[in-house]
């Protein structure tokens, strides 16, 4: 697999996966998917289609995918740094040279730094800056000059992807949603797909008429 071939597999499968935990959990909270559905109604309208340019202006969409993100990184172990000079960290004793592994799993639900870790709470997110108020809490695309370059681009089509099918269809389960992750791997897919079942909202069936 050549290099094109590895960014292309990097990118679209964390995606994708980002965005099957991000609607599993709005299915089995369903006032929170009606809050997002209202906001989209709101400043998209029924007139036309969620855009790119709308994902923007919508902060509580944004809010589901950042908590989606905390409670099931689509990678839970970052890929591997090397310190570039001795350190200590937490009070430990790091050489230089040291092949470092953060686990971004434990991190986004220790309870040290997140109130109520288990919750899926969008509004926790309310009134912050994503990037200086939370820092080191949430990095689910990495940190630094490490950091994921496609971390803007999967954003974007991750809100452009959820605010489409919420826009456009009405959801419903169907029975239990198994919130399980696969163990092995560097992602951390669902361990079985999630099935619903959907309904075009009335208004949608006017741009096929």
């Amino acid at each position: 697999m050549n290099n094109y071939q590895v960014l292309l597999q990097g990118g679209t499968s964390t995606s994708t996966i980002a965005l099957e935990w991000a609607f599993s959990l709005l299915l089995d909270n369903p006032e929170t998917l009606r809050k997002a559905q209202s906001e989209i109604d709101r400043h998209v309208g029924r007139s036309r289609l969620i855009a790119e340019s709308d994902v923007a202006e919508l902060p509580y969409l944004r809010y589901v995918i950042l908590e989606a993100m905390r409670l099931h990184p689509p990678v839970s172990i970052l890929m591997p740094h090397l310190s570039s000079s001795e350190c200590a960290v937490g009070g430990y004793r790091v050489p230089a040279g040291t092949v470092l592994l953060v686990n971004l799993w434990e991190i986004h639900h220790s309870p040290k730094i997140w109130a109520d870790p288990e919750a899926f709470r969008p509004e926790r997110f309310e009134g912050l800056d994503v990037k200086k108020d939370l820092g080191v809490r949430l990095f689910p695309f990495g940190w630094g000059r490490r950091a994921c370059p496609g971390e803007n681009l999967a954003n974007l089509h991750i809100g452009l992807g959820l605010g489409s099918l919420i826009q456009c269809f009405e959801w419903e389960k169907v029975g239990e949603i198994d919130m399980s992750e696969q163990g092995a791997g560097t992602t951390t897919p669902k361990l079985q797909p999630l099935t619903a079942i959907c309904t075009p909202r009335p208004f949608i069936l006017d741009f096929f008429a």
